[in-house]
C-alpha cells in the first residue's frame, strides 16, 4: 500500500478499495456532492456523512462526479438504503454565473479553483444520473440548492418561475435547512424497514403526494405563481409566515396534478447536540487524492464555527430560510476542544482565522422570552427596531474569545465573519476586545447601502447607525494606539436603488474616506425576499411598488459609483452624474485635479478623431 493511500484511510470511503479495507461489501448511504471532498465540519456533506457514520451507518462520498459518465457513480456499488445528493456549499447557478450572467472563471470548492467541475442545476443532473443507474433506489436531495428551491421559485438565469426542485429532479424526498435531525431519522426508519413513501411526517422535509390536506396552509399553485406576480408574492408571504419551527404549519403547493408538501422546519439543535457534531472525527483536511490547493479550504482551514442561525433578517440573504432565525451556539469547551485539535496540525502556526458564524457577534444570543419565541413571526429581531425580547448580553462571546487567547499555542485570534455593527452599541466589552485583539488591520463590515430608502428595502440600519459605528471604531482604535480601518461591503443594483441613491452613497463614502475593495452586484438568488421583490416589483408584505434597476447600462453605472476612487470608473460616473443632473458633485467625488484630468480625456479623443 502506498503512503498516500495509507493516509486516506482516515477519510470516509470514496472507492471500492476503501470499502474493502473497512471490511464492507456495500454502503448503507451514498453521498454525492458538487464540492471536492474536504473532511471538515464547515462543509455540509462531510458533516452529515460523519454523523451517520457515528450512528453506525456505512457511508461513502462521491465528490464532483462526471455526471455524464455512469461508471463514476458505480465505484462503490448500490447503497442499501438511499443516495443523498447535494450541489455543494453553493447553489450551482450562483457558483457558475456572475450577476451579469457571465460564466465565472473559477470555483473555490474545486482543487486548483478550476471551474466547470459540476453541472448547471447540479441537484437535478446528479439525481437523474443516480436514478438512471440504480433503478428504484430512494434518492434524497438537500443542501443549499435544494433547500432554497423547495417551493416554486423565481430563477434569475431562466428569468422565469421554476417548479420545486423536488419535481424537476424527480427525487423521492427533499431535506431543507440544516438536515442532521431529519437525515438521521430517515436513515433509522429506512433501516428498520419503512418504505421511502411512508416518510411523510419528518420535520424539515418536503415530498410529493397525489392528494392534499385540509390541515395545511395552501399556497397558490405553481401554475398561478408562474403567471401572476401578485400570486407569487402571496405564496412567498404565506410561506415566510410558517418558518417558526415551534408553531409552523405544513405548506402545500399544487404542481399540476400533484401536491408539494413542505413540513415544518426541524427544531434547533441543543448545545449538547451541536457539540456532539463538532466532536466527530474529522481529519480537517482535503482528501489525499487532491494534488492542488482548494481555495475555500485555504480560507477556513484554521477557523472555528461557533454557532449557526441568524436573526438579522436581511432581505437579500437566505441564511434565515436555510439555517433558521434561532442562533444555536456551541459550548465554550467544545470550541476549545476543536482548537486543541487544530493546534496539533503540522500546518498550524498560531493563528485562528475566525471564530464565528453567519454573524460573529451573535454567538450566545437568543430570545429572552421562550414563550414568545415559540409564536413569533417577526422575520428580524433587529429591523425595523430591536425586539424587546432579544437578549444582547455579550458576556458569553467575550469570555470565549478571552479563553481562546489564553491557549498556549494560539498567538492570534481574528474575526473573519460578518459583524452586525448595530448590535455593538449593546456589546461594549465585545466591541473593545474586538478592536484590541481580533482585527487583523482591516475590519470587514456590511452596511450594504447608506441610502435610507434602500436600506429600508434591505431591512438594514441606515447611514446614521453606520456613521455612529465608524466614529466609535476610529476613536477607540486611536485610543488603543492601533492603525485599523474599516472595509465596507456594499451592494449595487439592489431593488429600490436608483442612480440618485447610488450617487448619495458614493458621496457618503468619499466624505467618510472609505474605499470599497469589491462591489457585490445584486444577484437574485433563490429564496430571498429581495429576489421576490426583483421578480414582482413589489414588497410582498406591504404591497408597495419598488423600483428595480434592470438595464445593463444602469447596472454598470451603479457599480461604477461605488468605485469612485478608481480611475477606470470615472467616465461611467460622469455619465451617471449627467443623467441625474448632478454634475455639481463631480469635483467633490474626484477632487479638483482628477476631475480636470478626467474631463480633458474626452476632449483629446475627439480632437484625435477629427485628425
Amino acid at each position: 500500500m502506498n503512503q498516500k493511500h495509507k493516509k486516506s484511510y482516515n477519510f470516509l470511503p470514496i472507492n471500492h478499495r476503501d470499502m474493502e479495507e473497512r471490511g464492507w461489501d456495500e454502503l448503507d448511504v451514498l453521498f454525492v456532492t458538487g464540492d471536492a471532498y474536504i473532511d471538515h465540519p464547515a462543509f455540509g456533506t462531510p458533516l452529515l456523512a460523519r454523523l451517520l457514520e457515528h450512528h453506525g451507518y456505512r457511508v461513502g462520498i462521491i465528490a464532483q462526479p462526471d455526471w455524464k459518465n455512469p461508471t463514476v457513480f458505480k465505484v462503490m456499488g448500490r447503497p442499501r438504503l438511499f443516495a443523498a445528493i447535494s450541489a455543494g456549499a453553493m447553489d450551482s447557478m450562483v457558483n457558475h454565473y456572475t450577476a451579469a450572467k457571465k460564466i465565472r472563471r473559477n470555483d473555490a470548492y474545486t482543487p486548483g479553483g478550476i471551474a466547470g467541475k459540476r453541472p448547471n442545476r447540479a441537484v437535478i443532473a446528479y439525481t437523474g444520473a443516480v436514478k438512471g443507474i440504480f433503478k428504484g433506489l430512494p434518492t434524497i436531495i438537500g443542501g443549499i440548492e435544494a433547500s432554497l428551491r423547495r417551493l416554486a421559485h423565481y430563477d434569475y438565469w431562466d428569468d422565469k418561475v421554476r417548479r420545486s426542485i423536488l419535481v424537476d429532479s424527480k427525487a423521492d424526498l427533499l431535506l431543507y435547512g440544516m438536515a442532521e435531525t431529519a437525515l438521521l431519522e430517515i436513515a433509522q426508519r429506512l433501516h428498520t424497514g419503512a418504505h421511502i413513501s411512508e416518510l411523510c411526517n419528518v420535520k424539515g422535509t418536503a415530498f410529493l403526494s397525489k392528494t392534499a390536506s385540509e390541515k395545511a396552509v395552501l399556497l397558490p399553485s405553481f401554475e398561478m405563481v408562474s403567471t401572476d406576480t401578485d400570486r407569487y408574492n402571496e405564496a412567498f408571504k404565506l410561506a415566510s409566515l410558517q418558518e417558526n419551527p415551534w408553531s409552523a404549519k405544513t405548506l402545500i403547493q399544487a404542481h399540476g396534478s400533484r401536491y408539494l408538501f413542505v413540513n415544518p422546519p426541524a427544531l434547533p439543535l441543543s448545545e449538547k447536540k451541536l457539540d456532539a457534531i463538532y466532536a466527530l472525527p474529522f481529519t480537517r483536511q482535503p482528501h489525499t487524492e487532491y494534488d492542488q490547493k482548494i481555495p475555500a479550504y485555504e480560507q477556513i482551514r484554521h477557523s472555528i464555527t461557533s454557532h449557526r442561525g441568524c436573526f438579522g433578517g436581511c432581505a437579500f440573504c437566505a441564511i434565515t430560510h436555510h439555517q433558521g432565525k434561532t442562533v444555536q451556539s456551541r459550548s465554550q469547551q467544545s470550541i476549545l476542544d476543536e482548537i486543541s485539535r487544530i493546534a496539533e496540525q503540522n500546518d498550524f502556526h498560531g493563528t485562528i482565522s475566525d471564530v464565528g458564524g453567519p454573524t460573529a457577534n451573535m454567538y450566545g444570543l437568543r430570545c429572552g422570552n421562550p414563550a414568545a419565541e415559540k409564536n413569533c413571526r417577526r422575520p428580524s429581531c433587529l429591523f425595523p427596531d430591536m425586539c424587546n425580547n432579544l437578549n444582547t448580553d455579550d458576556k458569553k462571546a467575550t469570555e470565549v474569545l478571552r479563553v481562546i487567547r489564553q491557549q498556549p499555542k494560539v498567538k492570534h485570534v481574528f474575526i473573519g465573519s460578518g459583524i452586525r455593527y448595530d448590535l455593538l452599541s449593546f456589546q461594549q466589552q465585545y466591541f473593545d476586545d474586538l478592536l484590541q485583539y481580533h482585527v487583523s488591520g482591516l475590519l470587514k463590515v456590511a452596511p450594504e447601502s447608506t441610502s435610507g430608502r434602500v436600506t429600508k428595502v434591505m431591512r438594514k440600519p441606515g447611514a446614521e447607525v453606520f456613521t455612529e459605528f465608524l466614529d466609535q471604531f476610529r476613536k477607540r482604535s486611536r485610543d488603543l494606539g492601533l492603525r485599523q480601518s474599516v472595509v465596507p461591503y456594499l451592494i449595487s443594483n439592489h431593488p429600490g436603488c436608483t442612480l440618485d441613491d447610488m450617487i448619495e452613497v458614493a458621496l457618503y463614502l468619499k466624505q467618510q474616506q472609505l474605499k470599497v475593495e469589491q462591489v457585490q452586484d445584486f444577484t437574485p438568488t433563490p429564496g430571498s425576499l429581495s429576489t421576490c421583490i426583483y421578480h414582482s416589483g413589489k414588497d410582498p408584505f406591504s404591497g408597495e411598488t419598488i423600483y428595480i434597476p434592470r438595464s445593463a447600462k444602469e447596472r454598470q453605472l451603479q457599480k461604477a459609483l461605488l468605485l469612485y476612487h478608481q480611475t477606470d470608473s470615472r467616465t461611467d460616473i460622469l455619465e451617471a452624474l449627467k443623467i441625474c443632473r448632478r454634475e455639481d458633485v463631480a469635483v467633490e467625488l474626484f477632487g479638483q485635479q482628477d476631475y480636470q484630468q478626467t474631463t480633458k480625456r474626452p476632449q483629446k479623443r475627439r480632437a484625435l478623431a477629427k485628425k
